[in-house]
């Protein structure tokens, strides 16, 4: 109602108290800035006394000292005593002051002997301590320490005349020289004393101008605080009597849009509200009264009285008001409504206003009514479907079996009609064989819903057995009481069957038999944790046959097949039942030998290679010498590995056994610097991948020279890194021989291509400046002779519309040596669109001169160990010489590489090379950085 909400107690109760506590707060700050105030210029007030002290204290110790001096009188130097302590008190607690963390006893006790009142000491404390390096204290301060070195001379002075009187070795003239210092320090203290008084005055009258200006900064401040707090509460007011009406409305348009009726009934006054929509329902016009006769009346006679009960009940036993009536209507049959209501009681108990709301469910009823004929629908499809169902009352007695349950269990509903479950039905574990308890008693005593944990079997009286899924749910009334158990039983065993099959196929090799590699790692894992549990040793055997290829280019591959059956059928005979013997794919396979030691394992890797090389496998009018490479991994408690990378050493081993010759065993060790390597080459196999596939390749740029004249043209060899998984830079030499080793190659070269390719279009279509008029790309052996390779080149300079003759491909005198006549084709193929050619690293090889008048390459790059040892080893320097007259002599230009020394480069100059590279003249560095060119990868 408007008026009535929270919001307007809030606008009503607290804008008083929080308008005011802004105010409270700044005469708060007021009257402590006054205590400081008052604080500051109280200890302003005592340093001034201070002073005066000191200053009487210094003349009285000056003119003791002087009577001391003539008189020789102890009294005299004990009153010069008396009156140097009160200067140096002060000091003691002024040197306290000054440490980090003074000591408040000590700084009183210095004060108190300066004659210092015990309750300015605190002030001052805190005068000297906070602004001690402030203006005119900071001055007064250093003028302080000044004086204090004089007493310190007159102090000294003293205590030097007291010990020659004393010991009678004051003379006439001494006397008349102390006298005279004494004077001129009484002189240097005099105006030292005068400034101290000054800068004291000019500090004082220093603060209380500060403090004022303090002063009134703070109450500016605070008020204009204190105002804005009060405006954002008068605000607040505003904004939340609007919010206040906003609700009201909102309040009033989801009365009259709701689809429930709601009322309220003041049985003070007797006055009913009913919201439109209530009214409507009841048939009630607006014009009616709101009395409680009148809205009884609508009800349906044969539940007015059962209605009314129920409000009676309600407002003198505060039962709940939830009651369902008919409403009659004009036109068709009784609509049905639902009330609820609750109370606002006074102390006694006493009933004072009821609300609540109306809602239709006409259609609810309806829906019950066609519940009930999909229940009796549900029996007649019970009756018809596949899984067995039976159903159990509250006491777990059986009510109900459909067809299927009576032919699953072999009994009819009649007969088991009020038996337990467990009289018609014995379940056991598959697996152990135990029977299982009653699953409906189980749910009767409290557990929501059940299913097995482990597969089941139906036990039969003739003793035979059916697979069986179960699951067991309870059946609940309206009010959530436990009605029954409904039991499900599915017949699976064909289901059964089919998985064991599967399962079987999941971790064996369908041609051989053998077990799969998931199966086989899976059992090599359970090896490595025995190992490591109790020290147990065992050993992996990886077998690869030699020359399968062979046998499937020659007769087919059912021949190589039945090769594989024949091979896994040849295991059996020759290793151990507890063995595990697995395909890993092609011709590959591998044995794990538990509990097996190195030697025994060895022995067992001989036989199996020997009964390999005795099988001579015939297939049609064809036969084959059979052999195998194999790799053996033994692994005891005193040698290691980690788990993954158990089969990658095997693995390694056996590839070294191929590279050896094949037919042999090799065995691998920790220290096996060859297996080692292989291994590591392995590695690299996965991560070059993962870096071509994530673009995670650099492409660097180190300039080629012109020797014989200065070329605005910049000349560049094209450089490969790759980014590791940490983000640091490898170079290549580091993945580029396991790339070549394992056919990647083509790959990485096809990248570069189109990376440099992308790289230099996008430089030209932004106009960058300094683009290269010519860049050097290397070229693998294994692309030269790739089919396909000159396509995609020609496909590239079209995609990219790079001019040919702006790329000079380089590939090494090993590569080009290997597959003379395809490499030839190649260069013919490329130089034919415009390319040019280096032949790099030549010299390296063992390649004879003769090539190089054959081979149609532009340049000839010299092998760069040669030209670096060229001017302290003449050999090399007879090898660059030749190569590069040799280069001249056939028609082609020379490039000396690993040029890193002004000396090297000035000898490389007068042997005429045309061009130079290395670290003298320029250093690699990203290419073309800028144009963010990604590249896509080429997986191997």
């Amino acid at each position: 109602m408007p008026g009535t909400g929270r919001g307007a107690e809030l606008g009503k109760g607290d804008s008083a108290a929080d308008i005011v506590w802004p105010f409270v707060m700044v005469v708060v700050v007021m009257i402590g800035l006054c205590v400081a105030s008052l604080d500051l210029l109280s200890a302003a007030r005592a340093f001034v006394g201070g002073e005066s002290r000191w200053s009487k204290a210094q003349k009285i110790a000056v003119s003791s000292l002087q009577h001391y001096l003539s008189s020789h009188d102890e009294a005299d130097y004990r009153q010069f005593l008396d009156a140097i302590d009160v200067p140096l008190g002060d000091r003691a607690g002024r040197e306290e002051l000054d440490r980090t963390w003074p000591d408040m006893t000590v700084v009183s006790a210095g004060f108190r002997r300066g004659g210092t009142p015990e309750d300015d000491i605190p002030g001052m404390a805190r005068l000297y301590r906070y602004f001690h390096g402030v203006g005119s204290i900071r001055r007064a301060v250093d003028v302080w320490v000044e004086a204090d070195r004089s007493i310190d001379q007159l102090l000294a002075l003293g205590t030097d005349a007291h010990r020659r009187i004393n010991t009678d070795q004051g003379s006439a003239a001494w006397a008349a020289a102390a006298s005279a210092h004494l004077r001129r320090i009484d002189e240097r203290l005099t105006p030292l004393e005068y400034a101290f008084s000054d800068a004291l005055g000019n500090a004082s009258r220093e603060t209380s101008n500060l403090l004022r200006v303090w002063l009134c900064l703070a109450a500016a401040v605070m008020v204009l605080v204190a105002t804005r707090r009060a405006r954002r509460l008068l605000d607040d007011r505003v904004r939340v009597a609007d919010e206040l009406r906003a609700s009201e409305d909102r309040f009033q348009l989801a009365v009259a849009g709701s689809n429930d009726g709601l009322w309220d009934w003041d049985r003070t006054t007797g006055h009913i509200y009913l919201s439109p929509r209530l009214r409507q329902m009841l048939g009630l016009n607006v014009t009616d009264d709101g009395a409680a006769t009148s809205v009884f009346l609508c009800i349906h006679p044969q539940d007015r009285r059962r209605v009314m009960r129920a409000v009676a009940a309600h407002v003198w036993r505060n039962h709940p008001l939830n009651v369902e009536f008919r409403v009659p209507q004009r036109h068709g049959a009784p609509r049905w409504f639902h009330a609820r209501g609750a109370s606002s009681r006074d102390a006694t108990g006493s009933s004072r206003r009821m609300a609540g709301s109306v809602t239709e469910i006409t259609e609810r009823r309806k829906a019950d009514a066609m519940l009930y004929a999909a229940k009796e629908r549900a029996e007649v499809t019970l009756q018809s479907i596949g899984d067995a169902v039976i159903t159990t009352d509250a006491r777990g007695c059986i009510a109900f079996l459909n067809p299927s349950a009576e032919r699953l269990t072999r009994w009819s509903t009649d007969h088991a009609r009020g038996l337990a479950v467990g009289a018609i039905c014995q379940l056991v574990e598959e697996t152990s064989g135990v029977s299982i308890a009653d699953p409906v008693m189980q749910v009767l005593q409290g557990q929501p819903a059940w299913s097995q944990h482990d597969k089941l079997v139906l036990m039969h009286a003739g003793g035979s057995t059916t697979a069986v899924d179960l699951t067991a749910t309870p059946i609940r009334d309206r009010n959530g009481n436990m009605d029954g158990v409904v039991l499900v039983m599915r017949d699976v065993s064909r289901d059964r069957e089919h998985a064991a099959q599967l399962s079987y196929q999941a971790s064996h090799d369908v041609l051989t038999g053998l077990i799969n590699r998931r199966e086989f790692e899976r059992r090599l894992a359970r090896a490595t944790t025995a190992a490591e549990s109790n020290g147990r040793s065992f050993t992996v055997l990886y077998l690869d046959l030699d020359q399968f290829k062979v046998v499937n280019d020659t007769c087919s591959h059912a021949a190589g097949d039945e090769l594989l059956r024949q091979i896994g059928a040849l295991f059996i005979g020759h290793v151990r039942a507890t063995d595990a013997v697995a395909r890993l794919g092609g011709d590959e396979f591998v044995v794990l030998l538990e509990d097996c030691d190195a030697d025994a394992a060895l022995n067992m890797a001989e036989s199996l290679r020997v009964a390999i090389g005795d099988l001579h496998f015939a297939f049609g009018e064809r036969s084959f010498a059979t052999t195998a490479s194999i790799g053996l991994v033994s692994l005891s408690a005193d040698q290691r590995l980690p788990r993954e990378d158990i089969l990658g050493a095997a693995d390694a081993a056996c590839h070294l056994a191929k590279e050896k010759g094949r037919n042999r065993v090799q065995t691998y060790h920790l220290d096996d610097d060859e297996v080692a390597v292989r291994q590591t080459e392995m590695c690299w196999v996965s991560r070059i991948q993962a870096a071509l596939a994530s673009h995670r390749f650099r492409l660097y740029a180190q300039d080629i020279v012109d020797l014989r004249r200065h070329s605005p043209h910049r000349h560049v060899e094209l450089l490969l890194r790759m980014v590791g998984e940490d983000g640091q830079l490898i170079p290549p030499r580091a993945f580029i021989p396991a790339a070549e080793r394992y056919g990647l190659m083509p790959s990485i070269d096809r990248w570069v291509v189109q990376s440099a390719f992308a790289a230099l279009r996008d430089a030209t279509d932004r106009g960058l400046p300094d683009i290269p008029s010519q860049c050097a790309i290397n070229l693998s052996g294994t692309s030269l002779c790739e089919d396909g390779f000159a396509v995609f080149l020609r496909q590239q300079f079209i995609a990219f519309d790079i001019a040919p003759s702006s790329i000079c491909f380089e590939i090494t005198e090993t590569a080009a040596i290997s597959s003379l006549s395809r490499a030839t084709a190649f260069i013919h193929e490329m130089r034919a669109l415009g390319c040019y050619f280096s032949l790099d690293d030549f010299g390296a090889g063992m390649s004879s001169f003769t090539y190089l008048k054959h081979l149609p390459v532009d340049f000839v790059k010299i092998e760069g160990s040669f030209v670096k040892d060229m001017i302290d080893d003449p050999i090399d320097h007879a090898m660059v010489e030749a190569i590069n007259n040799i280069g001249h002599v056939t028609g082609k230009q020379t490039i000396a590489e690993c040029v890193g020394t002004p000396e090297l480069l000035a000898a490389v100059h007068r042997l005429g090379i045309d061009f130079a590279q290395g670290f003298v003249l320029s250093v690699p560095r990203p290419f073309l950085q800028e144009s963010g060119v990604a590249p896509t990868a080429f997986n191997a």
